[in-house]
């Protein structure tokens, strides 16, 4: 199965033009979960800490891509919600790197679950400009899934809780990842066509 976008759609035109930053963030998510199932004895002030890198680094390139495609397409601000989000969470994990386990929990939690909100918004919105618009859905259902987890279960064992965290981070990271390259290789098809 193939991502194929349909020509004049506004917002899979930005994102085929942005693949790259689909690519970051998804090689950024991906970076965190590998350090995460990597070192699981991770004291969770340094967790809390390069989870704030992450969701910092994650939002700014969510807000870039929003601000620098807001004049040609009219759902620009989806994406701004979701960057600013990021950067927000990031900068609470940064600026309080020593905080309790559970409140490390639930920053995260809130923000996979608004993330994937808005990625599954998204896809209701590109599901008239490409085809198999279901991966993003996919990234976000796992996102909304994950994050009620953590709020549902926050006594379950940090060490438990670290090992649910790196593995969502990967696999968020892998779909990000192939997202990128599906948009990039349909960005590609459609300048063959009109070439």
């Amino acid at each position: 199965m193939t991502t194929n976008f349909k020509p004049g759609g506004l917002l899979a035109d930005a994102l085929s033009r942005s693949w790259w930053v689909l690519l970051l963030r998804g090689i950024a998510a991906a970076l965190f979960g590998v350090m995460t199932l990597a070192r699981p004895g991770i004291s969770l002030a340094s967790l809390a800490f390069v989870f704030g890198i992450y969701a910092l680094a994650d939002g700014v390139l969510g807000v870039w891509t929003a601000f620098s495609r807001r004049q040609e397409q009219a759902h620009w601000w989806m994406l701004l919600l979701e960057g600013l989000l990021g950067v927000v969470v990031g900068v609470i994990a940064l600026a309080n790197p020593a905080v309790p386990a559970l409140a490390l929990l639930y920053y995260i939690a809130f923000r996979a679950i608004g993330v994937g909100v808005l990625e599954i918004v998204m896809a209701i919105r590109l599901r008239r400009e490409i085809d198999n618009e279901w991966r993003l859905v996919l990234a976000g259902l796992v996102s909304v899934i994950f994050g009620l987890w953590l709020v549902a279960r926050p006594g379950a064992g940090a060490l438990a809780a670290l090992w649910v965290i790196g593995i969502f981070s990967l696999l968020f990271g892998i779909l990000l990842i192939v997202l990128a390259f599906k948009v990039r290789g349909a960005a590609r098809s459609i300048q063959a066509r009109f070439a």
